[in-house]
């Protein structure tokens, strides 16, 4: 890992290697394919697990049941009234979760687990998209009809340790899945004003970016609009203006930090690039009221 100036070590964990990526969750278990792994989350496994900002350094696929108790952080979007869900990430984007007891299939993988042919995956497959984390809420009955797919390509993976055949299913998986996101895309657009689409696209790159860029008018070059066509797009849907949805997505944060961790306050602060711990400190009650040990003491 490389230093920052200041000496400290990066705001953000970088894992390249899938395992260095599992040691730190924990789990117990490793791979013994650096290109390739498949992780069942079991519904016996109830303990919680949390995860500050990350990035990986590969793919992941992941089918999850039960998160009504999960906050998961791939979009500035409230995930809590859902039951099911589909994730999609491509390599180094910002994720960070707190799993209670949701479970299901996590796959992550390397472009060049796939031996035989060799897919342009960002191209081939839309659902990994390079500027933020698409995911999907699905019925119980979606994520029933799902899990054949992914037993399919789970059963192979456990029963050798050549995943070839593995590899394999899980390409003609991708596929399967291409059509699936499409048609919810296409679905979900069809019903969606362009502000409300604007305003997608907005809280996605939100929460990717959001340690990096805290300024609408960054947000807004990323979007190839104009600052001020998407404040009023976004107050028009939602009634609150761009930067409420900035400071939200770091305020959560740091509120997950500071009841999940032993983090200190200053260790959070710099974690995230606040410049010291006397701004994070006025930026956290100005949007939590209550200051940041204050908050602590709460849990």
């Amino acid at each position: 890992m490389s230093i920052t100036k200041k000496g400290r070590e990066p705001k953000i964990p970088y894992f390249e290697d899938i395992n260095e990526f599992l040691a730190s969750i924990p789990v117990r278990d490793r791979s013994n394919d650096p290109l390739f792994y498949c992780l069942r989350l079991l519904e016996s496994e109830k303990s919680a697990m949390n995860m500050p900002p990350f990035r990986r350094g590969f793919y992941y696929l992941g089918l999850l049941t039960d998160v009504s108790s999960t906050k998961i952080s791939y979009d500035n979007i409230h995930v809590n009234d859902l039951n099911s869900l589909i994730v999609f990430q491509s390599p180094g984007l910002i994720s960070s979760f707190y799993r209670n007891r949701s479970h299901g299939y996590l796959i992550y993988f390397k472009d060049q687990c796939f031996s035989y042919y060799k897919p342009s995956i960002d191209k081939e497959f839309p659902f990994f998209n390079s500027q933020q984390t698409d995911f999907y809420r699905i019925s119980d009955t979606q994520y029933k009809e799902m899990v054949p797919q992914f037993e399919e390509v789970f059963s192979a993976y456990e029963q050798s340790k050549d995943h070839k055949v593995a590899s394999l299913k899980l390409l003609a998986l991708l596929h399967q899945l291409t059509a699936f996101s499409l048609f919810s895309t296409l679905q979900q657009e069809r019903l969606a004003t362009p502000q409300q689409v604007l305003l997608k696209k907005y809280l996605s790159l939100v929460n990717t970016h959001y340690l990096e860029k805290r300024r609408v008018e960054d947000y807004a070059a990323m979007l190839f609009v104009t600052p001020n066509h998407l404040s009023q797009s976004i107050k028009s849907v939602a009634g609150r203006n761009a930067l409420s949805y900035i400071n939200e997505r770091i305020s959560a944060e740091a509120k997950s930090l500071i009841s999940y961790t032993d983090l200190s306050i200053a260790e959070i602060a710099y974690k995230l690039d606040f410049s010291d711990p006397a701004n994070f400190g006025k930026f956290f009650k100005k949007n939590a009221v209550i200051t940041p040990l204050e908050f602590r003491g709460r849990r």
